[in-house]
């Protein structure tokens, strides 16, 4: 987020950019772990941009970035810049990026599994995909779910008669999305969240019998000793803080070498 009034490190104009408290911690978190795994010299893709909120940010902080959406914002800030349709094969070169952060995005599209598996081709071997979406899989989702039929960050039915590029239409629950990237080359690395509301506490008491409903129901689909495991460590992952009681998953996804 940048002040009025002040310049960029390159000589640009700030702007004024006040994202919401939630959006904002999800920017500070991605760009923390970005931080951690790669120096300033690392080619990174921002995808969906967006208004350019975190492509600033790493312009700022002298990543090479370059941004994408499906239109160019007039606040997308002067770096390479890329119209394109995430449903779409991505106008990239194989191993072309060390690291794609992709921000609250794939719940908009229609072929999620698609995106992840282009990502993981023009991701360098050891690379990562940043990735973050509204975390359906927490208890407070859950039990929306429960009584209503709808969760968290998708609390009423879409309008059907006019379908709008903020809908989600495909939320993803944890178990989802690991399958999407470790059936794509991906290997979780880290599993965060960018903020515990203190309404999601309130559901904590339902914790424990949540582990033993998933302990029960999960250990009866083993297929083999490989898949026994499997479902240990997602059920481990799935009984984390951030999965129970974050409001966004916020998940590192490194390539094989």
């Amino acid at each position: 987020m940048t002040a009025q009034g002040k310049t960029h490190q390159h000589g640009r104009p700030a702007r004024t950019v006040f994202p919401r408290a939630g959006m904002q911690r999800t920017y500070d978190t991605v760009f923390a772990l970005l931080r951690a795994s790669y120096s300033p010299s690392a080619e990174a893709l921002d995808i969906p941009c967006g208004i350019g909120v975190f492509t600033e940010r790493l312009l700022d902080a002298r990543y090479n970035v370059i941004a994408a959406d499906l239109a160019k914002h007039p606040d997308v800030p002067d770096v390479p810049f890329h119209i394109l349709d995430m449903d779409k094969p991505l106008p990239f070169e194989t191993d072309a990026f060390d690291a794609v952060c992709s921000i609250e995005g794939i719940e908009h599209i229609r072929r999620p599994f698609d995106f992840i598996k282009e990502c993981r081709r023009i991701i360098r071997p050891g690379g990562r995909l940043f990735i973050t979406t509204p975390n359906i899989s927490s208890l407070r989702s859950r039990w929306r779910w429960l009584l209503t039929g709808f969760h968290s960050k998708c609390k009423h039915p879409l309008e059907e008669s006019a379908p709008a590029l903020r809908h989600h239409i495909n939320m993803l629950s944890f178990p989802s999305l690991r399958y999407m990237l470790h059936t794509n080359g991906f290997r979780i690395e880290t599993i965060t969240t960018n903020r515990i509301r203190p309404i999601n506490w309130l559901y904590a008491p339902w914790a424990p019998v949540q582990y033993l409903a998933t302990r029960l129901a999960l250990g009866r689909g083993a297929k083999n000793q490989e898949h026994r495991e499997q479902i240990a460590e997602t059920r481990k992952q799935m009984m984390s803080l951030p999965i129970l009681f974050g409001e966004t998953m916020v998940v590192v996804a490194k390539t094989a070498k």
